[in-house]
């Protein structure tokens, strides 16, 4: 008689779940996955498809290094002599870049060479409300396009324009039409903040009326020393308006007169660190108006303290 053969002992669940590993040829170790852990594994992708990437990369990278540059009015006397000599000093001391306030009654063509021949890049331009609207806007376009600068920033303005919140709201639809008429080119508008602009009109400042009703394209250029000057908070407005801030004034406020940057009170590494994460900034720029007997020491004491924090 055959002898009936017992049935194959069935596998302890618990013992193959255990079972997560095998040996490959090589003799490494190779992961077995189970059915519970491809499961856990597709639901951990979709949940981090969900997830910007920007997001993704910051968690495993370092912060951006962002470039500094430096605001040529804080050496404008120097500059008015002689341009070409203080661009030279200014890349000498590391700057990475220049924001101008005015051309010195230079073309375009001339500035461009100048900035090339000291390995400088132009981060910005301080030009007049008038030359950003009508028929100025084409002329001022191209002036930038030449000396290769994207930012457009409007440097204040007056009670026509902001001196209500009727006004506020109709300048900031003529920013948006600005911002609108730049995207294709790849240029952006802006405005750069004064103490004046963090007075309040029905609860609310003149700047969050403002940037409140205009499009991110729209550049926030906050300046630290004339926000906190203003009494403004702008460790929080940096917050409240994340990836806005694509360029931003670094100006000391506090501590002795005339305190060049991380010599006062304003709290750098958190301002450092908003930049660095949600406001999508692309330039640091230095700002030091308060000392005019030695404006070329002073801007190259802003850099070496930016330097010390790591910057």
């Amino acid at each position: 008689m055959r002898r009936r053969q017992r049935p194959a002992a069935r596998p302890d669940r618990r013992d193959s779940r255990r079972r997560t590993t095998q040996h490959n040829r090589k003799g490494d170790v190779t992961m077995i996955p189970s059915r519970r852990n491809v499961l856990k594994a597709g639901a951990g992708a979709l949940a981090l498809a969900a997830v910007p990437a920007n997001i993704i990369m910051g968690a495993d990278m370092e912060k951006k290094k962002i470039p500094i540059g430096l605001q040529v009015y804080s050496v404008r006397n120097e500059a008015a002599k002689d341009l070409p000599g203080v661009l030279k000093q200014i890349a000498e001391m590391g700057y990475q870049g220049v924001e101008f306030a005015g051309y010195y009654g230079r073309k375009a063509a001339e500035l461009k060479k100048m900035l090339d021949d000291n390995g400088l890049k132009c981060c910005g331009t301080h030009t007049g409300y008038n030359t950003v609207v009508g028929d100025a806007l084409k002329a001022t376009i191209e002036f930038n396009q030449t000396i290769g600068n994207k930012y457009l920033i409007v440097p204040g303005m007056g009670k026509e324009q902001l001196g209500t919140k009727e006004a506020i709201l109709k300048t900031a639809a003529v920013f948006a039409g600005i911002a609108e008429k730049l995207k294709p080119l790849g240029m952006y508008v802006g405005y750069h903040a004064h103490g004046g602009d963090f007075r309040k009109i029905d609860g609310e400042t003149v700047w969050d009326i403002f940037f409140s009703n205009t499009p991110k394209e729209v550049v926030m250029q906050m300046d630290v020393g004339n926000c906190l000057g203003g009494g403004g908070d702008p460790y929080a407005t940096l917050r409240k308006f994340p990836g806005r801030s694509l360029t931003i004034h670094i100006k000391e406020h506090g501590g002795r007169p005339g305190a060049p940057v991380g010599e006062g009170t304003v709290r750098w590494n958190e301002i450092f660190e908003i930049c660095e994460t949600t406001g999508g900034t692309e330039w640091y720029i230095v700002e030091h108006e308060s000392d005019p007997k030695t404006p070329m020491d002073s801007v190259r004491k802003c850099l070496e303290n930016l330097r010390k924090m790591g910057k």
